[in-house]
C-alpha cells in the first residue's frame, strides 16, 4: 500500500466530512470544499478520521496517495486557510485592489487589471506587497502564479513580480 495513503487524515473539531461513492465534501469554519473520487479509490470515515482505500497496483497506488494529500490540504484549508505573498521589485511598480480587480502598474505603457476570482481574496498592505488568500491550496497557488506571470523577475536586475521567499540568481552583465 502507498505510504502516504496509509496515514489517516484527522478531522479536527469543527470540521465535518460527507463521504459518498464519488465525492468527498469537507466543511469547516472558513467554508467547504469538494473532491471528486476516481474509480478504484474509496474513502472511508471512522471516528473523526478519513482513510483512503484502493484496489490494484501501480497507478491506483499513486492515485490513492494523491487523494490522501488532497484531503489533508482540504482539511487545512477549511481550518486555517492558505496564503501566498508576492513582492513587486522595480521603480514605480505598484499594486492596488479596487473592488473585484487588482490594478498593477509594472512599467508597461498601460496599467494591468487582474480580475480576482471567486473564493480568493487579495490584499495589498503596501504598494509593493500582494497577499493572495483562500481555502483552496491549488487555486491560491494558481492565482499567485498568474499574477507573477504578468511580469516575472528578469535575470539582470531582478525587477518584476516575485514570491516573497523566492531567490533570484542574477546574471553578470556584458563586459567590455
Amino acid at each position: 500500500m502507498s505510504r502516504v495513503a496509509k496515514a489517516p487524515v484527522d478531522l479536527p473539531q469543527g470540521v465535518t466530512a460527507t463521504v459518498t461513492a464519488s465525492l468527498v465534501t469537507i466543511k469547516g469554519a472558513k467554508g467547504s470544499l469538494t473532491l471528486p473520487l476516481t474509480g478504484g479509490v474509496a474513502v472511508a470515515q471512522a471516528d473523526k478520521k478519513l482513510n483512503v482505500e484502493y484496489q490494484g497496483l501501480g497507478a491506483m497506488r499513486v492515485q490513492a496517495g494523491a487523494t490522501r494529500a488532497h484531503l489533508a490540504n482540504m482539511v487545512t484549508g477549511v481550518t486555517k486557510g492558505y496564503e501566498k505573498k508576492l513582492e513587486l521589485v522595480g521603480v514605480g511598480f505598484r499594486a492596488q485592489v479596487q473592488g473585484k480587480n487588482l490594478n498593477l502598474t509594472l512599467g508597461f505603457s498601460h496599467p494591468v487589471q487582474y480580475a480576482i476570482p471567486d473564493g480568493i481574496s487579495i490584499e495589498t498592505p503596501t504598494v509593493t506587497e500582494i497577499i493572495v488568500k483562500g481555502i483552496d491550496r491549488q487555486r491560491v497557488g494558481q492565482v499567485a502564479a498568474e499574477i507573477r506571470h504578468v511580469r516575472p523577475p528578469e535575470p539582470y536586475k531582478g525587477k518584476g513580480v516575485r514570491y516573497a521567499d523566492e531567490q533570484i540568481t542574477l546574471k553578470e552583465g556584458k563586459k567590455k
